[in-house]
């Protein structure tokens, strides 16, 4: 099979339908972090996948704006804590909007309880599920940063239900 090298390709949509369109599509909440030499950053991710079971790897997508894109890179690892129910306040002040008449600033770990693994990423303490990652790849598409990461160490709560965004607005998942 051979596969055609990458050619740019013209939007074929109009920007604001796409994003409407996207808007419909019901992703997983997470927060993806980063700590070391190039500082402890966070930012609020929907675009968050698996890549492999074999070896576990995932990627995220993260805009290149944030400083967590290219501290991710210096520092050559993130997490990904997938949040539960109940943490939407947690995405939104890693999303930069804490809310009015909260206490919290954007982007404030003291927001949450948080652990370290393998790298020393913080992971949320009360995650859905959560993933330590080495930095195996990173690619500049668009706007974005697409962060690749084998899985060093995973865990997934018992308990815990993930927390879903959807048309712009956080809910849960309900099995048919």
């Amino acid at each position: 099979m051979t596969i055609a090298p990458h050619h740019p390709v013209q939007p074929a949509t109009d920007r604001a339908d796409f994003i409407a369109a996207m808007g419909n599509a019901a992703t997983g909440v997470t927060v993806v972090t980063t700590d070391g030499p190039a500082g402890r950053f966070a930012q609020t991710v929907s675009a968050m996948c698996s890549v492999t079971a074999d070896p576990p790897s995932l990627l995220v997508c993260v805009n290149e704006r944030s400083p967590l894109a290219a501290a991710a890179v210096r520092n050559g690892h993130f997490a990904v804590s997938v949040l539960g129910l109940g943490q939407a306040h947690v995405s939104d002040v890693f999303a930069g909007r804490p809310g009015p008449g909260t206490a919290t600033a954007p982007y404030d770990f003291g927001c949450a309880d948080w652990d370290t693994h393998t790298t020393g990423s913080p992971l949320l303490r009360a995650a859905a599920a959560a993933f330590d990652c080495r930095l195996t790849d990173a690619v500049v598409s668009g706007t974005h940063r697409v962060l690749f990461g084998a899985v060093l160490a995973s865990a997934v709560s018992t308990t815990a239900r993930p927390l879903v965004h959807h048309a712009r607005t956080y809910g849960a998942h309900r099995p048919l």
